[in-house]
């Protein structure tokens, strides 16, 4: 029978032990303490110790939650979560948030080469010998007694304009999708380092003892002209315990694989089952030495047990005000639309979830610009203000931090046919990103680029600075929220990042 723990856990079930194997079990653990002795004991002991921590660390499981580390919060917190609002393949700044004259002025022309200077480009671009200057395919205004300029293409995003703290001068290495993606949630352009939500999580604990603290919601633009994948390392605990690895919700009737149980297992079986093997692995562990990976797939248990009621309640519907559907479009209760994701976003939030991370496709528009980025906005622009509304008529947008971003903006050039272009590639050396609530300071735009949008004039933002910003937001000082593996301390910001007072209210 398929494991219902394996989903939340990120934790492999232990095969079982061989026919012949001693009554008296020998872990690993157990051989160690009886071994430090000899030439190897100094060796020996420096991994018991480290595992004996790892294991005081995860040792807060009776109830199947986790609490915050003891020195935490390292400041008095703006944000207590956070709901990343991610869309995939690259959003124009040019043509959404970034309004720039001179692509006008200069449309068709080159852009120059004092300008463009020695950018890295994708290999789709690199080699172009032709660089002609693309205007924003439909109008910008302003929005708001703030007056932050912001495409016709977006009218309800410039709706909530006074909410948004817009970050015009982001910029990043990353010139390809994967990389850049794994770049703002892990920190580093190579898979295996913990995600964004898996750190917090780790560091700040859970306020929901009936969902898991970090959701994953995904979707894709109706067209499916995109073709990205979401890799599972996008919200990979990576070398975190695994109770805080991102839990991905499907749309459909089984969000979560493995959840339910089988026919023929009432819950009441289920529940005489889970709490007969946890005193097993209990007994097991005063025998054999403490397990932090036993303690882990205990919890996570107790965890699935408990979203079997919490996870209808969520997607229940039924009780929601038709004013609140309406608020978030027409596709608010179409399961695995955007929409419809943030509705539930919302709904986690307020049960107290820490990290919510929805993954839209579709903003990749090398060839259908002048069509395609029409239909994202679409799909996206609703039900993004929506959100921000809801959270702030419930009382809970000033504690809560609302992202919106891509892994990188698109070139200030157009893409194709250099005479009629008809799209934009990936570009990473300036671009935009909007954020609301916990904390950031509403109404405000956050520096500039040039004239062609091309390079960053004032105030640049790394993706090491904003990942040093949001943990600030939420009380954590990110040089000190660390863990060790491989012999040394690994941190979200790695050994970059200055947090941005900037855009701190």
């Amino acid at each position: 029978m398929s494991d219902p723990a394996r989903q939340l856990s990120g934790e492999s079930i232990e095969p079982n032990m061989d026919a012949g194997a001693s009554c008296a079990e020998q872990t690993r653990r157990h051989f160690l303490r009886t071994s430090l002795h000899g030439i190897g004991g100094v060796a020996l002991a420096s991994i018991v110790a480290r595992e004996t921590s790892a294991s005081a660390v995860s040792s807060a499981i009776s109830d199947g939650t986790a609490g915050p580390r003891s020195d935490l919060p390292h400041f008095a917190a703006k944000a207590k979560r956070i709901i990343c609002l991610w869309q995939g393949g690259g959003p124009s700044h040019v043509d959404l948030f970034d309004p720039k004259v001179a692509l006008a002025r200069h449309a068709g022309q080159d852009i120059p080469e004092s300008v463009r200077g020695r950018t890295r480009l994708s290999t789709m671009s690199s080699a172009y010998a032709k660089w002609p200057a693309l205007p924003a395919i439909k109008p910008f205004r302003k929005c708001g007694a703030s007056g932050t300029e912001i495409s016709e293409l977006l009218p309800h995003i410039g709706g909530i304009a006074d909410e948004l703290c817009l970050v015009r001068s982001m910029h990043t290495e990353a010139v390809n999708h994967s990389p850049g993606v794994t770049f703002f949630m892990t920190g580093s352009q190579q898979p295996g380092r913990p995600a964004m939500g898996s750190w917090l999580a780790y560091g700040l604990g859970t306020e929901c003892e009936e969902l898991p603290s970090f959701v994953v919601l995904t979707s894709s633009d109706r067209e499916k002209s995109c073709g990205q994948l979401f890799y599972e390392h996008y919200w990979s605990n990576g070398f975190l315990p695994g109770r805080h690895q991102g839990v991905r919700f499907r749309p459909g009737s089984d969000p979560v694989p493995y959840l339910s149980n089988p026919d023929g297992v009432s819950r009441a079986s289920r529940r005489a089952m889970l709490s007969g093997l946890a005193e097993l692995n209990r007994l097991r562990g005063a025998s054999t030495g403490h397990d932090a990976a036993m303690d882990t797939r205990i919890a996570q248990y107790e965890m699935a047990f408990r979203m079997q009621a919490s996870v209808p309640d969520l997607l229940d519907f039924s009780n929601e005000p038709k004013s609140i559907v309406e608020l978030y479009g027409p596709d608010a209760l179409v399961p695995g639309t955007f929409a419809n994701n943030c509705l539930i976003a919302r709904r986690l939030a307020e049960r107290g979830v820490r990290f919510v991370q929805l993954m839209h496709s579709g903003w990749d528009q090398h060839g259908n610009l002048h069509s395609h980025l029409a239909v994202q906005c679409r799909d996206t622009d609703q039900p993004s203000a929506a959100l921000v509304r809801d959270l702030k008529q419930r009382g809970l947008l000033d504690d809560t931090l609302v992202l919106w971003m891509g892994e990188f903006g698109r070139t200030p050039f157009g893409q194709g046919d250099a005479a009629n272009p008809t799209g934009r590639d990936h570009f990473g050396r300036a671009y935009s990103m909007w954020m609301a609530g916990g904390g950031v300071r509403a109404g405000h735009v956050h520096g500039a680029t040039d004239d062609f949008g091309w390079n960053i004039a004032r105030d640049p933002v790394h993706i090491h600075d904003m990942q040093a910003t949001v943990l600030r937001l939420c009380g954590i000082n990110h040089e000190r929220l660390t863990y060790r593996h491989q012999g040394r301390q690994y941190r979200l910001t790695d050994v970059h990042g200055k947090v941005v007072e900037g855009v701190i209210a």
